[in-house]
Protein backbone atom coordinates (compact mmCIF):
# COMPACT_ATOMS: atom_id res chain seq x y z
CA UNK A 1 0.00 0.00 0.00
CA UNK A 2 1.42 3.38 -0.94
CA UNK A 3 1.84 6.18 1.53
CA UNK A 4 -0.94 8.79 1.47
CA UNK A 5 0.16 12.15 0.08
CA UNK A 6 -1.65 15.46 0.37
CA UNK A 7 -3.26 16.57 -2.90
CA UNK A 8 -4.45 19.96 -3.99
CA UNK A 9 -8.11 20.69 -4.56
CA UNK A 10 -10.53 23.57 -4.43
CA UNK A 11 -9.83 23.97 -0.72
CA UNK A 12 -10.24 26.95 1.51
CA UNK A 13 -7.00 28.78 2.13
CA UNK A 14 -6.51 30.72 5.37
CA UNK A 15 -7.37 34.39 4.94
CA UNK A 16 -5.52 37.24 6.60
CA UNK A 17 -8.80 38.56 7.93
CA UNK A 18 -11.76 36.25 8.43
CA UNK A 19 -15.31 37.30 9.10
CA UNK A 20 -17.14 36.00 12.16
CA UNK A 21 -19.10 33.54 10.03
CA UNK A 22 -15.99 31.80 8.68
CA UNK A 23 -14.51 28.73 10.30
CA UNK A 24 -11.81 29.67 12.83
CA UNK A 25 -9.24 27.43 11.17
CA UNK A 26 -8.97 24.73 8.58
CA UNK A 27 -8.49 21.38 10.27
CA UNK A 28 -8.55 19.01 7.33
CA UNK A 29 -6.47 17.80 4.43
CA UNK A 30 -6.98 15.73 1.30
CA UNK A 31 -4.99 12.52 0.95
CA UNK A 32 -4.38 10.80 -2.35
CA UNK A 33 -6.32 7.59 -2.91
CA UNK A 34 -6.65 5.47 -6.02
CA UNK A 35 -9.55 6.85 -8.11
CA UNK A 36 -11.05 8.56 -5.03
CA UNK A 37 -10.08 11.13 -2.42
CA UNK A 38 -9.54 10.56 1.27
CA UNK A 39 -10.44 13.31 3.72
CA UNK A 40 -8.54 13.51 6.98
CA UNK A 41 -10.23 15.86 9.45
CA UNK A 42 -9.42 16.60 13.07
CA UNK A 43 -10.50 18.83 15.90
CA UNK A 44 -10.35 19.56 19.59
CA UNK A 45 -13.40 17.31 19.99
CA UNK A 46 -15.04 14.56 17.97
CA UNK A 47 -17.89 16.97 17.25
CA UNK A 48 -15.44 19.47 15.70
CA UNK A 49 -13.81 16.68 13.66
CA UNK A 50 -17.21 15.72 12.21
CA UNK A 51 -17.92 19.41 11.41
CA UNK A 52 -14.53 19.76 9.71
CA UNK A 53 -15.14 16.61 7.67
CA UNK A 54 -18.35 18.07 6.22
CA UNK A 55 -16.63 21.38 5.44
CA UNK A 56 -13.77 19.47 3.77
CA UNK A 57 -16.26 17.68 1.53
CA UNK A 58 -17.65 21.02 0.32
CA UNK A 59 -14.12 22.41 0.02
CA UNK A 60 -13.32 19.70 -2.49
CA UNK A 61 -16.32 20.70 -4.62
CA UNK A 62 -15.55 24.44 -4.74
CA UNK A 63 -13.34 27.14 -3.26
CA UNK A 64 -14.87 27.96 0.11
CA UNK A 65 -13.31 31.43 0.26
CA UNK A 66 -15.70 32.35 -2.59
CA UNK A 67 -18.74 31.19 -0.56
CA UNK A 68 -20.69 33.73 1.49
CA UNK A 69 -23.05 32.87 4.30
CA UNK A 70 -26.67 33.67 3.52
CA UNK A 71 -28.48 33.38 6.85
CA UNK A 72 -31.78 32.84 5.02
CA UNK A 73 -30.35 29.73 3.33
CA UNK A 74 -29.18 28.00 6.51
CA UNK A 75 -29.90 24.29 6.38
CA UNK A 76 -30.81 22.37 9.53
CA UNK A 77 -30.97 18.61 9.50
CA UNK A 78 -30.97 15.62 11.78
CA UNK A 79 -29.34 12.28 11.09
CA UNK A 80 -29.13 9.05 13.01
CA UNK A 81 -27.04 5.92 12.95
CA UNK A 82 -26.25 2.78 14.91
CA UNK A 83 -22.65 3.65 15.83
CA UNK A 84 -20.07 6.39 15.22
CA UNK A 85 -19.17 5.21 11.71
CA UNK A 86 -22.78 5.09 10.54
CA UNK A 87 -23.43 8.46 12.16
CA UNK A 88 -20.54 10.08 10.26
CA UNK A 89 -21.65 8.38 7.05
CA UNK A 90 -25.24 9.59 7.51
CA UNK A 91 -24.08 13.15 8.22
CA UNK A 92 -21.95 13.39 5.09
CA UNK A 93 -24.47 11.53 2.95
CA UNK A 94 -27.34 13.82 3.93
CA UNK A 95 -25.34 16.98 3.19
CA UNK A 96 -24.26 15.53 -0.16
CA UNK A 97 -27.85 14.55 -0.99
CA UNK A 98 -29.16 18.01 -0.16
CA UNK A 99 -26.43 19.62 -2.24
CA UNK A 100 -27.10 17.34 -5.22
CA UNK A 101 -30.86 17.04 -5.17
CA UNK A 102 -32.43 19.88 -3.25
CA UNK A 103 -31.08 23.35 -2.58
CA UNK A 104 -27.48 23.07 -3.89
CA UNK A 105 -26.31 24.66 -0.63
CA UNK A 106 -22.52 24.83 -0.28
CA UNK A 107 -21.68 24.94 3.42
CA UNK A 108 -18.74 27.07 4.41
CA UNK A 109 -19.44 26.48 8.09
CA UNK A 110 -21.11 23.59 9.88
CA UNK A 111 -22.29 23.62 13.48
CA UNK A 112 -23.38 20.47 15.27
CA UNK A 113 -25.93 21.64 17.82
CA UNK A 114 -26.69 18.19 19.23
CA UNK A 115 -24.23 15.29 19.26
CA UNK A 116 -25.86 12.32 20.99
CA UNK A 117 -23.59 9.27 21.10
CA UNK A 118 -26.01 7.36 23.34
CA UNK A 119 -28.92 7.41 20.87
CA UNK A 120 -26.65 7.97 17.82
CA UNK A 121 -28.22 11.22 16.60
CA UNK A 122 -26.82 14.47 15.30
CA UNK A 123 -28.69 17.73 14.78
CA UNK A 124 -26.67 20.13 12.67
CA UNK A 125 -26.81 23.48 10.89
CA UNK A 126 -25.03 24.21 7.64
CA UNK A 127 -24.20 27.81 6.73
CA UNK A 128 -23.42 28.94 3.21
CA UNK A 129 -25.17 29.78 -0.01
CA UNK A 130 -26.51 27.98 -3.10
CA UNK A 131 -23.85 26.91 -5.59
CA UNK A 132 -23.60 29.31 -8.53
CA UNK A 133 -21.22 28.60 -11.44
CA UNK A 134 -20.91 32.33 -12.09
CA UNK A 135 -19.45 32.81 -8.61
CA UNK A 136 -18.07 29.47 -7.43
CA UNK A 137 -15.29 27.65 -9.28
CA UNK A 138 -16.31 24.07 -9.96
CA UNK A 139 -14.06 21.60 -8.17
CA UNK A 140 -14.48 17.86 -8.36
CA UNK A 141 -17.89 16.23 -8.18
CA UNK A 142 -18.34 13.90 -5.23
CA UNK A 143 -20.54 11.00 -6.25
CA UNK A 144 -20.86 9.20 -2.93
CA UNK A 145 -19.61 8.71 0.60
CA UNK A 146 -18.01 5.32 1.26
CA UNK A 147 -17.46 3.12 4.28
CA UNK A 148 -14.21 1.90 2.72
CA UNK A 149 -11.40 2.41 5.25
CA UNK A 150 -13.54 4.88 7.25
CA UNK A 151 -11.80 5.53 10.55
CA UNK A 152 -12.59 7.48 13.70
CA UNK A 153 -9.83 7.85 16.27
CA UNK A 154 -11.55 9.39 19.29
CA UNK A 155 -8.82 8.17 21.64
CA UNK A 156 -6.33 10.75 20.35
CA UNK A 157 -6.13 14.43 21.36
CA UNK A 158 -6.88 15.46 17.76
CA UNK A 159 -9.91 13.14 17.30
CA UNK A 160 -8.84 12.15 13.77
CA UNK A 161 -11.47 11.14 11.21
CA UNK A 162 -10.73 9.56 7.80
CA UNK A 163 -13.34 9.17 5.05
CA UNK A 164 -12.96 8.12 1.41
CA UNK A 165 -15.17 10.03 -1.02
CA UNK A 166 -16.08 8.52 -4.38
CA UNK A 167 -15.25 11.05 -7.10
Amino acid sequence: MSEAKPVTAAAEEPKAEQDASAPSSKKYEYLDHTADIQVHAWGDSLKESFEQCVVAMFGYMTELDKVDIDTEKTSELEVSGTDLLSLLFALLDEFLFRFSAEDFLVCKRVEIVEFDTTNWKIRVRGYGEPFDLAKHPQGTEIKAITYSNMQIHDDQPTHDVYVILDI
